[in-house]
C-alpha cells in the first residue's frame, strides 16, 4: 500500500470517529431531570419522617413560601431543608413554580452535601453545567449510596413489585400504594408507569421518599390466591388488595380458581399461570424464621414468598404469627420440597394448650437432663418424621439428655394411656413437690439444651392453674371469676403464639399464669367446670383478663404498662369499693395521704399488704444499683390511681437513675435482703421486686453509718390493673356473683362464648 492510500485510509476513519461522535451527542436523548419537589422530599426524609417535618412545619411561626402555596405537599419538606442547609434560597425559589421546575447541578451539590461531605463530589459541578438540569438517574445512583452506608438511618431501599396505586384500584385512598413489600404512602410522586414492574424504592415510616429505578418488567406474582374467572377477568388477591387480569385467548385449567399460583407479566401483560397443587395437612408443631415443623412431616422449609391466606368466610391475609402451633388449622401448599403458602380452612377454637415447662425455680426454659416416671403404659414416638413407636410399662424410668439417639430427629414424644396425670418429671420440684402432668409430654432438642412441652387439654391446664393462682380455700363464686380470667387470659396466649419457635404458647411460671405448682382441690375444679368454655368479652372479643393479688384501694388502668389505656376502656383507675370514685392521686401530696391512711375501707382492705412499708438506707441501695450513695428517691410522674410510672433516684455524685415504668421502678427497690412490714405487723422480705409501685418515698433520718434512710409507705401487691383477687374475694364473701365481680373490674365486658374464629 502507498504512502498517499494509506494517509487517506487513516483520515477516513478519523472522519469517520468524528462523525460519530457528533451523531452520538447531537442525537443521544437528554437524560431526564428531576423535580426541586421531588429531590427536597428525598433528602428530607433521609434526615427524619414526614410527621417530624409536619411538626416542625407546625412549631414554625412562618414559612419560606406565601400563605396561598403553603398547602403544598413539598413545603413541609423544602421549608425543613432551607432550615437545616439543604437549600439555599439564593440558588433556589421558594416558589410553587420553581419546587416544580427542574433540580440543578449546582442545588444537587448542595442537597448530595446535606446526605453526607462524601456525595458533594459526585455531582461535578462547572461552570457550564451548574444552571443546567441534574439527571435523575445519577441524583438517584448518590441517594443509594447513601442509603446503603447509613443502614441506621431510619430509611431503607426496598426492592418491590408496585401492585396498585389509586389509578387501578378504586377503593385506594389518596396517594397510597400496594406493593410486595407492603403499603406505602407516596404524596406527590409519579409511581403509575411502574405498575407491575419491578422497582427500588425508598420507604421512611410507610412514607415513600422516591422511586429510584426500573429494575424489570418482567415479574412474577408468587403464592397469590385466585378468587374467581369471571368471564375473561381473572381476579386473585396481591397483598392487600384484589386485581383482575385479562386472560382472553389463553386456556386456562379449571384449578386455577381457589388455588395459589404464579402469575407471570411481562411489561404488565399475562404471560402464564403456574399452578400450585401439592397440599401437606397435619398439627403445626413449630413455627420459625424460615420453616415450619408439622406432624408426620418434621420441619419443611418455607419457600421465599410464602403468604398465609384465611380462606374460609371472607378472605384475609395473614402472618405467619397466625399459625397456630398445636392445631391443624391450615393447609399448606408445598412446591420443590418447600411450603409456598399457608391456608387457613377453619376457624380456632380453643381445645387445647402447649406449656413449656421451666426449670426448678422458674429460671429458664432449657434442662440439662429430665429424668421421668411413668405412671401408666405409655408410647414413645420419635425418629425422622416420627415413624419409630416404642412401648413403655408404667413403672419406667427415664433419664433423657442431649444427644441421646430417640433425640437424633429433633423431637420425642410420650403419650401414656392414661392422659389424667400419666407422667411425673422427677427432674422436677414445685411447691407441691414432684409434678406430674396429664396429655401428652414432648421433649425438643435445642442448642442450649432440652425443653419440655405439654400439650393439654385447656380445661384440664385450667384445673391447674387456678389452684396456684388462688387459694382453693376461697369463695366459690371468686374461684368461677379467677377461672373465667384464666381462660380468657390463656385463650389470648394462645392467639398470640409468641412461644411458637419452641412449639408452645406459654410457660408454667408468673410470666404468664402459674400452672402445676400446687395439687388439685375439687374446690377450683368445680369453679373451671362450672364456667367450662366462658370468657371475658368485650365487643364480641376476648378481652385483656389482667387480675393482680392485692389492691391499695384503688385501681389503674390499661396504661400501666406503657400506653395511653385506649385500647383497654373495660379497665378503670377507680375505688374497690361500691361508690366506683375515680379519684386523683397523681399529685404527690394527694397520693402521700391516701397511701400512709391504712383505714380507706376496699373490698381487700382486711388484706395484710393492702398496706406496707419498708425502711431503705441510702448506702445499701447505692450498692444494688451500682451508684453510690443514695441522696434523693423521687416519683416525677404517677398515672392513673397514683401508681408510680417514673422515678428518679439520684446519688451523691449527681449520677442520676431513671425508671420509666412501673415494672422498672419495683425492679429498682425491690431487694431479696429487704424487710417489708405488712398491714398486720409481720415482716417479710425476699422479694427481689417491690410488691407494687404505689408508692411515696420520704426521708426520714439518717443511718448509724451516716446514710440517709427512705420510707417507702406502699400499698397492694401487682401491677393494679384489672382484677383484684383479694378484692374478688372480698366481694364474694358479700354474696356478689361470678359475673357480678367481673363486671366491677371490667366495666362494660360480658362472661359468655366466643364464636369460634
Amino acid at each position: 500500500m502507498s504512502r498517499k492510500s494509506f494517509l487517506m485510509r487513516i483520515g477516513g476513519i478519523l472522519a469517520l470517529v468524528l462523525i460519530l461522535i457528533v451523531l452520538i451527542v447531537f442525537l443521544e436523548p437528554e437524560k431526564t431531570g428531576i423535580t426541586r419537589a421531588q429531590a427536597a422530599k428525598a433528602a428530607a426524609l433521609f434526615d427524619v419522617s414526614r410527621e417530624t417535618c409536619v411538626q416542625y412545619g407546625e412549631e414554625r411561626e412562618d414559612s419560606h413560601f406565601t400563605e396561598k402555596e403553603q398547602k403544598n405537599w413539598y413545603v413541609i419538606y423544602m421549608d425543613y431543608l432551607y432550615d437545616h442547609g439543604g437549600l439555599r434560597e439564593e440558588y433556589t425559589e421558594s416558589t410553587a413554580q420553581a419546587a416544580q421546575q427542574e433540580l440543578t447541578y449546582r442545588e444537587a451539590e448542595l442537597l448530595a452535601e446535606f446526605l453526607g461531605k462524601k456525595y458533594k463530589s459526585r455531582v461535578n459541578v462547572t461552570r457550564s453545567n451548574r444552571e443546567k438540569p441534574f439527571p435523575a438517574d445519577l441524583w438517584w445512583e448518590i441517594y443509594d449510596e447513601a442509603v446503603t452506608d447509613q443502614v441506621d438511618s431510619g430509611i431503607q431501599a426496598l426492592d418491590v413489585i408496585l401492585y396498585g396505586t389509586p389509578t387501578n384500584i378504586e377503593t385506594a385512598p389518596g396517594w397510597t400504594c400496594y406493593t410486595s413489600g407492603g403499603d406505602f404512602r407516596f404524596e406527590g410522586l409519579a409511581l403509575d408507569a411502574y405498575l407491575d414492574r419491578k422497582i427500588r424504592i425508598y420507604v421512611r415510616d410507610g412514607e415513600v421518599a422516591g422511586a429510584g429505578r426500573l429494575l424489570s418488567e418482567q415479574v412474577v406474582y408468587e403464592n397469590v390466591w385466585t378468587e374467581s374467572l369471571d368471564g375473561e377477568l381473572l381476579s386473585v388477591h396481591a397483598g392487600t388488595i384484589t386485581r383482575q387480569f385479562p386472560v382472553s385467548g389463553k386456556k386456562l385449567s379449571e384449578d386455577v380458581v381457589h388455588n395459589i399460583v404464579d402469575i407471570h407479566l411481562k411489561k404488565g401483560k399475562l404471560q402464564k399461570i403456574t399452578i400450585k397443587k401439592e397440599r401437606v395437612k397435619g398439627r403445626v408443631l413449630a413455627v420459625g424464621e424460615d420453616f415450619i415443623e408439622i406432624e408426620g412431616y418434621g420441619a419443611v422449609p418455607l419457600a421465599p414468598g410464602f403468604r398465609v391466606y384465611k380462606v374460609y368466610g371472607e378472605y384475609e391475609e395473614q402472618t405467619r404469627a397466625d399459625i397456630l402451633v398445636g392445631y391443624s388449622l391450615q393447609e399448606f401448599v408445598a412446591a420443590d420440597g418447600k411450603l409456598c403458602a399457608a391456608l387457613t380452612v377453619r376457624p380456632f377454637h380453643p381445645e387445647r394448650i402447649r406449656v413449656l415447662l421451666m426449670d426448678d425455680g422458674f429460671q429458664s426454659v432449657f434442662h440439662g437432663t429430665v429424668e421421668l416416671t411413668l405412671n401408666c403404659d405409655a408410647v414413645l414416638t420419635f425418629g425422622e418424621k416420627e415413624k419409630e413407636k416404642a412401648r413403655l410399662e408404667a413403672g419406667t424410668k427415664l433419664t433423657i439428655q442431649p444427644g441421646d439417639d430417640f433425640l437424633s430427629a429433633g423431637r420425642a414424644v410420650i403419650t401414656p394411656s392414661v392422659p389424667e396425670d400419666g407422667i411425673s418429671v422427677d427432674s422436677l420440684s414445685r411447691s407441691q413437690g414432684t409434678p406430674s402432668y396429664g396429655g401428652t409430654l414432648e421433649i425438643r432438642q435445642e442448642p442450649e439444651g432440652l425443653v419440655l412441652v405439654n400439650d393439654v387439654l385447656l380445661e384440664d391446664y385450667l384445673k391447674k392453674v387456678v389452684p396456684s393462682e388462688m387459694p382453693a380455700s376461697y369463695e366459690p363464686e371468686a374461684l368461677k371469676a379467677q377461672a373465667v380470667c384464666a381462660r380468657t387470659y390463656a385463650y389470648r396466649q394462645i392467639m398470640g403464639n409468641s412461644y411458637s419457635r419452641y412449639g408452645a404458647h406459654v410457660d408454667d411460671s408468673t410470666n404468664y399464669q402459674v400452672y402445676n405448682n400446687t395439687k388439685t382441690y375439687d374446690s377450683t375444679s368445680l369453679a373451671v367446670d362450672e364456667t367450662c368454655g366462658k370468657l371475658l368479652c368485650y365487643e364480641g372479643q376476648a378481652a385483656e383478663a389482667y387480675y393482680y393479688s392485692t389492691s391499695c384501694g384503688h385501681g389503674t388502668d390499661g396504661s400501666v404498662w406503657g400506653g395511653d389505656g385506649v385500647k383497654t376502656p373495660y379497665l378503670k383507675a377507680v375505688e374497690l369499693r361500691d361508690e366506683r370514685r375515680c379519684l386523683d392521686l397523681t399529685l404527690e401530696e394527694a397520693f402521700a395521704a391516701f397511701i400512709k391512711n391504712p383505714d380507706i375501707p376496699a373490698y381487700d382492705s382486711a388484706y395484710p399488704m393492702y398496706r406496707w412499708s419498708a425502711l431503705y438506707k441510702g448506702s445499701t441501695l447505692g450498692r444494688q444499683l451500682g451508684m453510690g450513695e443514695i441522696r434523693s428517691i423521687q416519683v416525677t410522674k404517677r398515672g392513673p390511681g397514683g401508681v408510680a410510672q417514673e422515678l428518679v433516684i439520684t446519688d451523691e455524685d449527681g449520677r442520676k437513675k431513671t425508671c420509666s415504668s412501673q415494672m422498672e421502678v419495683r425492679k429498682a427497690l425491690g431487694s431479696k435482703e429487704l424487710e417489708i412490714e405488712r398491714k398486720d405487723g409481720k415482716s417479710v422480705s425476699g422479694m427481689s421486686l417491690l410488691p407494687s409501685a404505689f408508692i411515696a418515698v420520704q426521708e426520714v433520718g439518717t443511718a448509724k453509718d451516716g446514710s440517709r434512710l427512705f420510707e417507702i409507705y406502699g400499698g397492694g401487691y401487682g401491677h393494679g390493673a384489672g382484677m383484684s383477687q383479694n378484692g374478688a374475694q372480698g366481694m364474694a364473701k358479700e354474696g356478689r356473683s361470678c359475673e357480678e365481680i367481673l363486671q366491677f373490674f371490667y366495666e362494660g365486658a360480658e362472661v359468655g362464648e366466643l364464636e369460634a374464629g
